[in-house]
């Protein structure tokens, strides 16, 4: 099984490679691309939310809703951009929220 990919800043991208993971640092505008290569060569992809909100959001909901490979938005090192909140999109989806 192959190791999963991470695609976030350089730093943070170390840390990921330190731990076993591939991963891709996109330039500006190829993030869309970074994100389809990954998907194509690992069982699990990590994407940063700061690189996540720079993709088009009909490309990251297709990525986040395919079974394979799972799609995981994880914390950025500068914490600007927030990670979604899946309970509270579940309550909300549910109708357990007001």
């Amino acid at each position: 099984m192959s190791a999963p990919i991470y695609i976030g800043d350089e730093v943070s991208a170390a840390g990921f490679r330190i731990a076993g993971a591939h991963v891709t640092v996109p330039d500006d505008g190829a993030e869309a691309v970074a994100l389809a290569e990954a998907r194509a060569a690992a069982p699990l992809v990590l994407i940063s939310a700061a690189v996540a909100a720079r993709i088009p959001e009909h490309d990251m909901a297709t990525a986040l809703a395919a079974l394979a490979p799972l799609t995981l938005i994880v914390p950025d090192l500068s914490g600007k951009i927030p990670v979604p909140d899946v309970a509270a999109r579940l309550r909300r989806q549910l109708g357990m929220e007001a």
